[in-house]
């Protein structure tokens, strides 16, 4: 007795063990109306547009926190000044870019030895100086020896320039006039008030300073010189005795 062979049976059992099998819908074989097919995703590039969205709205976040960050630092911590004049040379130089600590003198006092950038509202500028004496110093200018308090203080950061100057026979603080020395007739009183410092600029005979303008009152003070940054060549941290 001849027996069929069910043809899907045969396809079945040839089918390698672990491939897929593609089952048949219930109406297969029965005609599909429009009303029945399913309609066309049209949400399917929402998620790649919501997504670039939220990049953006993350990158609109980090910069304005950087920009709030730069704002912070630059009005508040940090600020870049220019050297304008030779007063301070040899160690500061007419055109230079410096970093301004703006923070240090909010938690402390200058001390001797900084150097500062404080306002000048007479002349309408900021003036870069070097901190001589602090409130209750008394001080005296006599030629290239300054005296603290009666004590004669050691200026390393001129060393070479006093050096220098001595070795051709000369005084480095050359008298102009009167001013070159302090106390003078300008500013009779040696002792530094509360409240205010008394500066002198680092070339000493061609710089205006607490000889000529008097002491400087402390509110005047912006923050202390702590880096050159410009020329790179040029580049290092300030020295602070």
């Amino acid at each position: 007795m001849d027996q069929r062979r069910n043809p899907e049976a045969e396809e079945t059992a040839v089918t390698p063990k672990g491939a897929e099998v593609e089952e048949r819908p219930a109406n297969a074989g029965q005609p599909v109306f429009a009303e029945d097919a399913t309609p066309a995703d049209t949400t399917s590039v929402k998620p790649t547009q919501s997504k670039a969205g939220g990049e953006l709205v993350e990158w609109i976040k980090a910069l304005a926190i950087a920009g709030l960050l730069v704002f912070i630092i630059r009005w508040f911590l940090v600020s870049p000044f220019i050297v304008d004049g030779p007063s301070m040379q040899p160690n500061f130089w007419n055109r230079e870019r410096i970093i301004v600590n703006k923070i240090v003198y909010d938690i402390r006092q200058p001390k001797r030895g900084e150097v500062i950038v404080f306002h000048v509202p007479e002349e309408g500028r900021d003036f870069i100086k070097r901190v001589i004496g602090v409130p209750g110093d008394t001080i005296k200018v006599d030629g290239d020896s300054i005296y603290v308090n009666g004590k004669k203080i050691e200026e390393t950061y001129l060393k070479k320039a006093y050096e220098q100057a001595h070795s051709a026979g000369g005084l480095y603080n050359i008298h102009n006039d009167d001013r070159s020395d302090f106390p003078n007739g300008q500013f009779p009183d040696g002792k530094v008030p509360a409240g205010s410092l008394f500066v002198m600029g680092d070339n000493r005979s061609n710089s205006e300073d607490s000889r000529m303008i008097g002491f400087i009152p402390l509110n005047r003070v912006v923050g202390r010189a702590d880096m050159v940054f410009w020329p790179l060549s040029d580049f290092h941290f300030v020295f602070r005795v």
